[in-house]
């Protein structure tokens, strides 16, 4: 089987390069950044140097795939929307021509809405572009990546962690390396066709509140989370250099799943994954505090 994996170094991508990898598949890497690849890793896989903005470039660095990764690129542009479609024209340009029988697709819970989630209707877009492709094709509903937390070192530190969301709204949290690990099991079980819907929940659902105590236990120092204005979370966004419409739709990726939505995928054993944030944060976020 070959397999392509966009977004190769990305939170998701460098798990499941290494998790084919070990399954004894060569992995296709498109990247825009070949020399980031790691020497160890780029003797077992074929690097493709490949803008997944352009689908000429996506073209043709799938030519000869039975199967790809597509993880629509992050983007920081004035039209992030704009952005999404670029990178949906790719994969889909790259189905039609290279006849690739099936796709697993990065998307996110909140995709469901189709419209009103802020960047997550970017990925909403894709599912239903690849929906109307004569491919196999599975969606990825992710929860919360734990990662976010990354993004909020300074905050952290700070031990003021501040959000949108009401403190006590739960939500899914999930390790990116368990998005993997689904990926890799569906990529390579060749008894599926057709269109998939696969939430990844996380081990459970969090809230703020609960997310800065289980920081605080495990920091041993106390971290607090206020819920903070929409006009005040839009305002940090523009002073650290968002371009207004990208502020607008990384806010809405909150504002929109705040009211009301349910996941289309009740939590059960089939969208629960093991990594919990405890561990997580020793293994990745701790270390670089």
């Amino acid at each position: 089987m070959t397999i392509a994996i966009t977004t190769p170094q990305g939170n998701v991508g460098q798990h499941l390069t290494r998790m084919l990898i070990r399954a004894g598949v060569r992995p296709r890497l498109l990247t825009r950044h070949p020399e980031k690849i790691s020497t160890s890793v780029a003797e077992y896989a074929d690097v493709v140097e490949a803008d997944s903005f352009d689908p000429d470039q996506i073209v043709s660095a799938t030519a000869g795939m039975d199967a790809i990764y597509w993880v629509d690129p992050p983007t920081t542009s004035s039209d992030p929307l704009g952005d999404y479609r670029r990178a949906t024209e790719s994969i889909v340009a790259a189905v039609e021509a290279n006849r690739i029988g099936r796709v697993v697709f990065q998307s996110s819970v909140g995709a469901e809405k189709r419209h009103g989630a802020g960047e997550i209707d970017g990925l909403a877009e894709t599912e239903v572009a690849l929906d109307a492709c004569d491919v196999d094709v599975t969606h990825l509903r992710c929860g919360f990546f734990f990662t976010n937390l990354l993004l909020d070192l300074a905050s952290i530190r700070t031990g003021h962690l501040q959000t949108v969301l009401p403190p006590d709204f739960p939500m899914g949290w999930v390790a990116p390396r368990d998005i993997a690990e689904v990926a890799a099991l569906i990529l390579l079980n060749r008894n599926w066709s057709r269109r998939h819907v696969q939430a990844i929940h996380g081990p459970e659902d969090l809230t703020w509140s609960q997310v800065a105590t289980i920081l605080s236990e495990e920091l041993d120092r106390e971290v607090r989370v206020e819920q903070i204005s929409d006009a005040q979370m839009r305002e940090q966004y523009l002073q650290v250099g968002m371009p207004p419409d990208m502020a607008e739709a990384t806010l809405g990726m909150s504002t929109g799943l705040r009211e009301g939505f349910i996941p289309e995928q009740n939590r059960t054993p089939l969208t629960t994954t093991s990594t919990h944030l405890r561990g997580w944060l020793h293994e990745e976020l701790i270390p670089v505090l």
